[in-house]
């Protein structure tokens, strides 16, 4: 272990026998991290129960809206990504994430807001519930019960779906993304119905055990993508916007939880620019100037490479309504993998499995999470405590 500064402490290169002693993970885990991961499956059922008792029905009254923003940050602001891939292209309405405090300044009556704070106290989300009552806007809130969120609803007269703080926002996401998805259903966007949410939290609960502590690397699909990525600059590209969603989840796991700088994206867009990282210093040409008698141990950071994740969708058939053919993303893909394999750049492919796009989401999210935590934990890091977030709270309060 090694002691960096601002009190920072863990280890440069990953402990890879940590990850096959559940002892050992347990001490280096103090908050949990992996026990709340595990909950998403819980997560999903318990936020439909009480989103059932909230009378999202009444949102329905004044009709389709013109449209609906998402307001919140950090893994808040994720429940909006999720609402819009899920109700696809065929959404009759605009679905608008917004990541700073108030609203779009065309925001009015015609328009439903939905403010999400897992704490129930972020100044975006408050600032967006405390405007859409000004102005109208017919207002939902997700958050910590008794909260000032919950107050602002209330004053409101808005529903207001309590999600019990158990864990960091960042290991929350199904708690807050599944009231968001029932009142937008209750708006008629989604067709979300209530065997999607048990599939979904059976696929979570399925890959929760998948990804245990105690199963060993070789077949744990999360431990064995950590090891993969330790020590590189990791690239994750979605091959579809469900997919990229889930990308861009990894990317800001990856960080929070493993403190590793990470490029996420579409992989559409990849193909327009970003991926000619893979011919750069830490791609193609790294590997072409690499000894390969060269003792790795010596390399000291000079060795490090990029390593892709590629997360592939498939879509549910070549019929759906997409952005694009079904046919253009795979042979995309299967590109990409081609032109990383050619400049022996190493990828690492997760597959959408499930027969919703709730479903297929949560199956392309689940096994990256628990990878992100083992990540951190070969490090010696606690994935749960993360000193540069806590100190830059403090200097932007002063």
């Amino acid at each position: 272990m090694i002691d960096g500064t601002a009190g920072v402490s863990g280890r440069r290169d990953a402990d890879e026998a940590l990850l096959d002693n559940p002892e050992a993970l347990a001490e280096h885990d103090p908050g949990g991290m992996l026990r709340h991961t595990a909950s998403a499956g819980a997560q999903v059922r318990e936020s439909a129960a009480l989103a059932a008792e909230a009378n999202l029905a009444v949102l329905a009254d004044d009709g389709r809206p013109r449209a609906v923003v998402i307001a919140g940050i950090g893994t808040a602001g994720r429940t909006g990504d999720v609402l819009a891939t899920v109700a696809g292209p065929r959404c009759p309405v605009p679905i608008i994430g917004h990541r700073s405090a108030g609203v779009p300044g065309w925001v009015g009556a015609a328009d439903v807001v939905i403010a999400v704070s897992a704490s129930g106290r972020s100044p975006e989300a408050l600032g967006a519930a405390e405007a859409a009552h000004r102005r109208g806007a017919r207002l939902v809130a997700v958050g910590a019960p008794d909260s000032q969120l919950q107050s602002i609803a209330e004053q409101a007269r808005a529903p207001f779906i309590p999600v019990p703080r158990r864990a960091p926002a960042r290991a929350s996401l199904w708690a807050l993304t599944v009231p968001v998805l029932l009142a937008a259903r209750s708006l008629g966007l989604v067709k979300v119905n209530e065997a999607d949410l048990a599939e979904t939290a059976a696929r979570l609960d399925a890959d929760a055990d998948r990804c245990r502590s105690a199963a060993e690397s070789f077949v744990n699909p999360a431990k064995s993508l950590a090891l993969a990525l330790a020590g590189s600059i990791p690239i994750v590209w979605g091959s579809s916007p469900l997919a990229t969603v889930a990308a861009r989840r990894f990317g800001d796991t990856l960080s929070a939880n493993a403190r590793y700088p990470v490029v996420t994206g579409a992989l559409g867009e990849a193909g327009r620019g970003r991926v000619g990282l893979l011919d750069g210093v830490f791609g193609g040409l790294a590997e072409g100037e690499r000894d390969i008698f060269a003792d790795p141990a010596e390399e000291d950071g000079e060795g490090t490479r990029l390593r892709l994740v590629l997360l592939r969708d498939g879509g549910l058939n070549a019929e759906d309504d997409t952005d694009e053919p079904l046919a253009v993303e795979e042979r995309r893909a299967d590109a990409v993998q081609t032109l990383a394999e050619r400049r022996g750049v190493r990828c690492d492919v997760v597959t959408a499995e499930g027969g919703s796009a709730l479903e297929r989401l949560a199956s392309l999210i689940a096994v990256p999470d628990f990878a992100s935590i083992y990540l951190a934990l070969a490090h010696g890091l606690d994935p749960m405590a993360v000193p540069a977030i806590t100190e830059m709270k403090e200097l932007s309060n002063q």
